[in-house]
């Protein structure tokens, strides 16, 4: 039986070589992540800031997979 992923977003701090990412969770944690095959294929750059989702296996929390791209969301000038 396949092991559930845990899915997770986080902000691109660094790259580094390999298609390597170093990738700060909202909780501050900071994870050594790759980018998933589908993202090779398609040719989806990466850059630093970048929000990104991934999964991560349950047995190993310093490393993930990136899995998709997140949009910015632009940030309303009023908010109460």
């Amino acid at each position: 039986m396949k092991e559930e992923s845990i899915e997770i977003e986080g902000s691109i701090q660094s790259v580094l070589p390999g298609t390597m990412f170093r990738v700060e969770l909202d909780n501050k944690h900071l994870v050594l992540a790759t980018i998933s095959g589908k993202m090779r294929k398609r040719w989806v750059r990466l850059t630093v800031g970048d929000r990104v989702k991934m999964e991560m296996s349950p047995y190993d929390m310093d490393k993930a997979r990136i899995i998709w791209r997140l949009k910015d969301e632009p940030r309303p000038e009023n908010q109460i």
